[in-house]
């Protein structure tokens, strides 16, 4: 698999610094911009597995930017430029210590939570009586703290977050609404699709002169959850599982070979032949959500690929 970028290790004109994500390489241009590289590197349950996935960075990249341009108009957002199938260019943010989930349905942590007998998640009651993969009565926002690489992010409450001094008040009051604002727009997509949005995340940042706006990725598989909206009903009346559109096979699979990330648990061996169905159905879920058909950048030297076409926007 060598056909795939899983490390960076760039000097750029002016570079600052380099921050490294559990999936996103941050290159600090001058203190004004960032190149931020999505590289093919694969996280479930917080750990970094062993092995990437050919042409995820770029599926990643492709849909992030293309829902960053389709949610301008409501929210606004870090990007400035995507010279390179992975790689965003954007303006320099100061990012709140604080993901912020908006759920439409009990799936995946929550349903996990509520099996365990809870009706409260981040400070958020619960109502009695839901089956999983059942819809809120109403949307509702569970953050979540952000962790380093490695480490697990954690839920937190409003309440929390703004007694810990995490966010200002007045700020996470904005946070909250451009949350709604855009998932209710993500939904809308997803429904032209065929889709529904289930869950999703999104950070923001403040910008030199004080304007929060949308960073990271948007809609992506990795940031949210899609059931096919077809025969969505049936299933639950059924008590049968949902069709996913979501990194949750991955998820899945990892379970079934005894594996969710918690100490002592030794990542399970991805053969090539597994490798290869991860990335085809990363561009199955490229093709669902976009409603556009999947075209693959040039592979044969990717890490030269993105250093010439980088250099090429810097000058």
């Amino acid at each position: 698999m060598s056909n795939t970028i899983t490390d960076t290790n760039f000097k750029f004109p002016n570079q600052k610094s380099v921050y490294k994500g559990k999936v996103r390489e941050v290159y600090n241009i001058n203190n004004e911009q960032l190149v931020m590289i999505a590289t093919d590197r694969l996280s479930a349950f917080d750990v970094v597995m062993p092995k990437g996935i050919p042409f995820k960075g770029q599926i990643l990249n492709q849909i992030a930017t293309k829902m960053m341009k389709d949610t301008e108009d409501l929210v606004p957002n870090w990007l400035v430029a995507t010279p390179d199938p992975n790689v965003a260019v954007g303006h320099l943010c100061e990012p709140f210590k604080v993901e912020m989930v908006i759920r439409g349905y009990m799936s995946g942590h929550a349903a996990r939570e509520y099996k365990a007998g809870k009706r409260i998640l981040c400070g958020v009651p619960m109502p009695e009586g839901m089956k999983e993969n059942d819809a809120f009565p109403e949307p509702i926002i569970t953050p979540a703290t952000k962790a380093e690489m490695g480490d697990h992010d954690e839920d937190i409450s409003r309440e929390d977050i703004l007694k810990r001094g995490i966010v200002s008040e007045e700020d996470y009051i904005v946070l909250e609404d451009y949350t709604r604002k855009l998932f209710k727009r993500g939904t809308e997509i997803a429904a032209q699709r065929g889709l529904i949005l289930v869950d999703t995340k999104y950070e923001f940042g403040k910008t030199k002169d004080g304007k929060i706006v949308l960073i990271d990725e948007i809609h992506t598989p990795d940031s949210s959850r899609y059931f096919y909206a077809e025969g969505y009903q049936e299933r639950q009346d059924k008590g049968e599982a949902q069709k996913q559109l979501s990194k949750e096979f991955v998820r899945q699979w990892l379970i079934s070979n005894n594996f969710r990330g918690l100490e002592g648990q030794t990542v399970p061996h991805m053969s090539d032949e597994y490798i290869q169905t991860v990335s085809e159905r990363y561009i199955e879920l490229y093709e669902n959500i976009t409603g556009e058909t999947f075209k693959k950048g040039d592979v044969s030297y990717i890490q030269g690929r993105i250093e010439a076409n980088v250099l090429k926007y810097l000058k």
